[in-house]
């Protein structure tokens, strides 16, 4: 009976409200996502706070030039509310992106409890780089002590770059060179004992933030290619790895000019 007596344009006005209301809450309501960007990027051939990321006791070590720079992404906290503003704002810019919170947050768990997880996750994948470079030179870890220090840093996604970097302070290329072959080489991936390199997310950002940080050479999960390619800085050449083994040769060919180095 009430919208009866209202005017056709006061009844919308009226009808609207709601809608503009529930548009209003939607806008501003916290979702479940985290937002994106290149982080901070590390030598693992050199020094962090001071300290030498790569510290080899009981082997004869090498002079190395260039780098290796491990990748990361910077996320919002767990705890942040991202509204739905924020995440349309996320999507039109290529320096940012959109990730479901649980696929960069384990779910379920306070702050302290992500930041365990995330320590415990950076350990073992120390544990398996160094398992992974001394199995691939055939040494001993009882004769062979590596220490890896990296702050401020978690989870798994430096594995593959701690194995190359340990790689190339014993070994180098293997026949008296860097492997890095003086350049700035930057990566990611997870590494297993057994050399096995696994996808880590985030690539297109850790492209950025290689490139940024002087990097010309990125090595990649090849599962991931067709995500590194989408936001790839110019200047950047993509390496897609597997394994160790094949990171390892790659780099090798790319530094001797002789042999194939695989691309995305």
């Amino acid at each position: 009976m009430f919208l009866s007596r209202l005017t056709r344009p006061q009844a919308l006005v009226v009808c609207a409200l709601p809608v503009v209301g529930l548009i209003g809450a939607a806008v501003f309501a916290p979702l479940p996502f985290s937002l994106t960007q290149p982080g901070l990027t590390a030598d693992v051939l050199g020094e962090n706070r001071g300290t030498p990321v790569i510290t080899i006791s009981g082997a004869s070590t090498r002079d190395t030039s260039g780098q290796l720079r491990m990748t990361t992404i910077e996320a919002t906290n767990p705890d942040t509310d991202v509204s739905l503003g924020d995440v349309i704002d996320s999507w039109f810019r290529t320096d940012r992106a959109v990730m479901p919170r649980d696929s960069v947050y384990p779910s379920g768990k306070s702050v302290k409890e992500i930041e365990r997880h995330n320590t415990e996750q950076m350990r073992a994948s120390q544990d398996a780089a160094t398992e992974a470079a001394l199995n691939y030179l055939d040494l001993s870890d009882k004769n062979v002590k590596v220490t890896l220090r990296l702050a401020d840093v978690g989870g798994p996604s430096a594995g593959l770059l701690f194995s190359l970097g340990i790689i190339d302070k014993l070994n180098g290329n293997g026949s008296g060179g860097d492997l890095t072959g003086g350049r700035s080489v930057a990566g990611t991936g997870t590494i297993e004992a057994d050399g096995t390199v696994g996808a880590v997310g985030g690539v297109a950002l850790k492209t950025q933030a290689a490139r940024r940080d002087g990097a010309t050479v990125f090595l990649v999960p090849k599962d991931e290619c067709g995500d590194a390619k989408s936001e790839l800085p110019k200047g950047l050449r993509l390496i897609p790895v597997t394994n160790l083994k094949g990171a390892v040769s790659a780099l090798v060919a790319l530094e001797s000019g002789k042999g194939s180095v695989p691309s995305c």
